[in-house]
Protein backbone atom coordinates (compact mmCIF):
# COMPACT_ATOMS: atom_id res chain seq x y z
CA UNK A 1 0.00 0.00 0.00
CA UNK A 2 1.27 3.47 -0.95
CA UNK A 3 0.32 6.29 1.41
CA UNK A 4 -0.31 9.54 -0.46
CA UNK A 5 0.13 12.22 2.19
CA UNK A 6 -2.92 14.49 2.38
CA UNK A 7 -2.08 17.64 4.33
CA UNK A 8 -4.71 19.87 2.75
CA UNK A 9 -2.49 21.11 -0.09
CA UNK A 10 -1.48 19.50 -3.33
CA UNK A 11 -2.63 17.89 -6.54
CA UNK A 12 -3.61 14.66 -4.85
CA UNK A 13 -6.10 13.44 -7.43
CA UNK A 14 -3.73 13.56 -10.40
CA UNK A 15 -0.95 11.83 -8.46
CA UNK A 16 -3.37 9.21 -7.13
CA UNK A 17 -4.69 8.48 -10.62
CA UNK A 18 -1.19 8.21 -12.10
CA UNK A 19 0.01 5.80 -9.39
CA UNK A 20 -3.10 3.66 -9.79
CA UNK A 21 -2.63 3.60 -13.56
CA UNK A 22 0.81 1.99 -13.18
CA UNK A 23 -0.40 -0.61 -10.70
CA UNK A 24 -0.08 1.16 -7.35
CA UNK A 25 -2.54 0.51 -4.52
CA UNK A 26 -2.99 3.97 -3.05
CA UNK A 27 -4.61 5.32 0.12
CA UNK A 28 -4.83 8.93 1.28
CA UNK A 29 -3.03 9.40 4.61
CA UNK A 30 -4.23 12.26 6.79
CA UNK A 31 -2.89 11.00 10.13
CA UNK A 32 0.05 9.03 11.54
CA UNK A 33 -1.83 5.71 11.41
CA UNK A 34 -2.14 5.94 7.63
CA UNK A 35 1.62 6.39 7.27
CA UNK A 36 2.46 3.60 9.71
CA UNK A 37 0.33 1.08 7.81
CA UNK A 38 1.81 1.88 4.41
CA UNK A 39 4.75 0.17 2.76
CA UNK A 40 5.65 3.25 0.68
CA UNK A 41 5.02 6.99 1.03
CA UNK A 42 4.49 9.74 -1.56
CA UNK A 43 4.58 13.39 -0.46
CA UNK A 44 3.21 15.63 -3.23
CA UNK A 45 2.67 19.35 -3.00
CA UNK A 46 1.80 22.69 -4.44
CA UNK A 47 1.72 25.98 -2.58
CA UNK A 48 4.04 27.66 -0.10
CA UNK A 49 6.80 25.91 1.86
CA UNK A 50 5.80 27.41 5.21
CA UNK A 51 2.10 26.61 4.87
CA UNK A 52 2.88 23.01 3.99
CA UNK A 53 5.29 22.58 6.91
CA UNK A 54 2.69 24.02 9.31
CA UNK A 55 -0.05 21.75 7.98
CA UNK A 56 2.12 18.66 8.33
CA UNK A 57 2.95 19.63 11.91
CA UNK A 58 -0.69 20.37 12.76
CA UNK A 59 -1.75 16.91 11.55
CA UNK A 60 1.04 15.20 13.49
CA UNK A 61 2.70 13.95 10.31
CA UNK A 62 6.26 15.23 10.68
CA UNK A 63 7.52 12.58 13.13
CA UNK A 64 5.88 9.65 11.28
CA UNK A 65 7.42 10.75 7.97
CA UNK A 66 10.86 10.98 9.56
CA UNK A 67 10.37 7.60 11.24
CA UNK A 68 9.35 6.00 7.94
CA UNK A 69 12.45 7.35 6.23
CA UNK A 70 14.67 6.06 9.05
CA UNK A 71 13.00 2.64 8.73
CA UNK A 72 13.84 2.54 5.04
CA UNK A 73 10.33 2.74 3.63
CA UNK A 74 10.51 3.84 -0.03
CA UNK A 75 9.66 7.54 -0.17
CA UNK A 76 8.96 9.84 -3.13
CA UNK A 77 8.70 13.61 -2.78
CA UNK A 78 7.18 15.57 -5.67
CA UNK A 79 7.62 19.32 -6.28
CA UNK A 80 6.98 21.00 -2.90
CA UNK A 81 7.24 17.52 -1.38
CA UNK A 82 10.83 17.51 -2.69
CA UNK A 83 11.62 20.94 -1.26
CA UNK A 84 10.33 19.95 2.19
CA UNK A 85 13.05 17.32 2.53
CA UNK A 86 15.54 20.15 3.11
CA UNK A 87 16.11 22.40 6.10
CA UNK A 88 14.64 25.75 5.07
CA UNK A 89 13.41 27.86 2.16
CA UNK A 90 13.86 31.43 1.01
CA UNK A 91 10.13 31.37 0.30
CA UNK A 92 9.21 31.11 3.98
CA UNK A 93 11.90 32.54 6.30
CA UNK A 94 11.80 30.92 9.73
CA UNK A 95 9.84 27.85 8.62
CA UNK A 96 11.63 24.54 9.08
CA UNK A 97 11.53 21.67 6.64
CA UNK A 98 11.96 18.01 7.44
CA UNK A 99 15.75 18.33 7.38
CA UNK A 100 16.24 14.88 5.89
CA UNK A 101 18.86 16.35 3.56
CA UNK A 102 21.19 19.28 4.30
CA UNK A 103 20.61 22.37 2.22
CA UNK A 104 18.08 25.09 1.57
CA UNK A 105 15.52 25.96 -1.05
CA UNK A 106 16.32 29.04 -3.14
CA UNK A 107 14.52 31.14 -5.75
CA UNK A 108 15.46 31.41 -9.39
CA UNK A 109 17.32 34.70 -9.91
CA UNK A 110 15.64 37.53 -11.75
CA UNK A 111 16.83 37.69 -15.32
CA UNK A 112 15.86 36.96 -18.88
CA UNK A 113 14.04 33.72 -18.06
CA UNK A 114 10.47 33.76 -16.80
CA UNK A 115 9.88 32.90 -13.15
CA UNK A 116 8.12 30.63 -12.35
CA UNK A 117 9.42 28.01 -14.72
CA UNK A 118 6.31 26.52 -16.30
CA UNK A 119 6.53 23.81 -18.94
CA UNK A 120 8.74 21.05 -20.25
CA UNK A 121 12.45 20.87 -19.57
CA UNK A 122 15.18 18.30 -19.94
CA UNK A 123 16.52 16.16 -17.08
CA UNK A 124 20.08 14.90 -17.55
CA UNK A 125 20.92 11.83 -15.49
CA UNK A 126 24.00 12.48 -13.35
CA UNK A 127 23.49 9.08 -11.68
CA UNK A 128 21.90 6.87 -14.34
CA UNK A 129 21.88 3.88 -11.96
CA UNK A 130 18.95 5.46 -10.05
CA UNK A 131 16.27 2.73 -9.91
CA UNK A 132 13.51 5.15 -10.95
CA UNK A 133 15.28 5.84 -14.26
CA UNK A 134 14.90 2.29 -15.50
CA UNK A 135 13.41 2.48 -19.00
CA UNK A 136 13.51 6.31 -19.02
CA UNK A 137 15.89 7.77 -21.65
CA UNK A 138 18.58 10.12 -20.37
CA UNK A 139 17.68 13.68 -21.28
CA UNK A 140 13.93 13.07 -21.20
CA UNK A 141 11.67 16.07 -20.83
CA UNK A 142 9.49 16.40 -17.73
CA UNK A 143 6.89 18.99 -16.75
CA UNK A 144 7.87 21.70 -14.25
CA UNK A 145 5.93 24.40 -12.38
CA UNK A 146 8.05 26.20 -9.77
CA UNK A 147 9.86 29.36 -8.71
CA UNK A 148 12.05 27.73 -6.04
CA UNK A 149 14.35 24.71 -6.05
CA UNK A 150 16.57 22.93 -3.50
CA UNK A 151 20.31 23.54 -3.40
CA UNK A 152 21.68 20.42 -1.63
CA UNK A 153 24.88 20.94 0.35
CA UNK A 154 25.88 17.40 -0.66
CA UNK A 155 26.16 17.48 -4.45
CA UNK A 156 26.23 13.68 -4.60
CA UNK A 157 22.51 13.62 -3.73
CA UNK A 158 21.61 14.84 -7.21
CA UNK A 159 20.72 12.16 -9.73
CA UNK A 160 19.00 14.45 -12.24
CA UNK A 161 20.12 17.90 -13.40
CA UNK A 162 18.20 20.58 -15.31
CA UNK A 163 19.23 23.91 -16.82
CA UNK A 164 17.08 26.99 -16.28
CA UNK A 165 19.26 30.06 -16.06
CA UNK A 166 21.85 27.73 -14.49
CA UNK A 167 21.99 24.08 -13.58
CA UNK A 168 20.07 22.80 -10.56
CA UNK A 169 19.30 19.42 -8.97
CA UNK A 170 15.90 18.52 -10.39
CA UNK A 171 15.96 15.07 -8.77
CA UNK A 172 17.77 13.53 -5.80
CA UNK A 173 18.20 9.99 -4.55
CA UNK A 174 19.74 8.37 -1.50
CA UNK A 175 18.91 4.83 -0.42
CA UNK A 176 15.14 4.47 -0.44
CA UNK A 177 14.44 8.21 -0.66
CA UNK A 178 13.69 9.76 -4.05
CA UNK A 179 12.45 13.25 -4.81
CA UNK A 180 11.91 15.34 -7.93
CA UNK A 181 11.13 18.98 -8.64
CA UNK A 182 9.16 18.11 -11.78
CA UNK A 183 5.71 16.54 -11.85
CA UNK A 184 5.93 12.93 -13.08
CA UNK A 185 2.14 12.65 -12.97
CA UNK A 186 1.96 15.40 -15.63
CA UNK A 187 4.91 14.16 -17.70
CA UNK A 188 3.15 11.66 -19.95
CA UNK A 189 4.88 8.34 -20.74
CA UNK A 190 8.26 9.07 -19.13
CA UNK A 191 6.58 10.28 -15.94
CA UNK A 192 4.40 7.19 -15.74
CA UNK A 193 7.48 5.02 -16.27
CA UNK A 194 9.24 6.74 -13.36
CA UNK A 195 6.18 6.24 -11.13
CA UNK A 196 5.88 2.60 -12.16
CA UNK A 197 9.50 2.08 -11.16
CA UNK A 198 8.69 3.53 -7.74
CA UNK A 199 5.65 1.28 -7.38
CA UNK A 200 7.81 -1.76 -8.18
CA UNK A 201 10.82 -0.64 -6.10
Amino acid sequence: MIALVDYGMGNLRSVEKALARVGGEVCLARDPVGLERASKIVLPGVGAFGDCARNLAAQGLLAPILAAVREGKPFLGICLGYQLLFEESEESPGAKGLGIFPGRVVRFPDGPLKVPQIGWNRVAFSRPDCPLFRGVPDGSHFYFVHSFYPAPRDASLACGLTDYGGRFASMVWRGTVFACQFHPEKSQAVGLCLLENFVRF
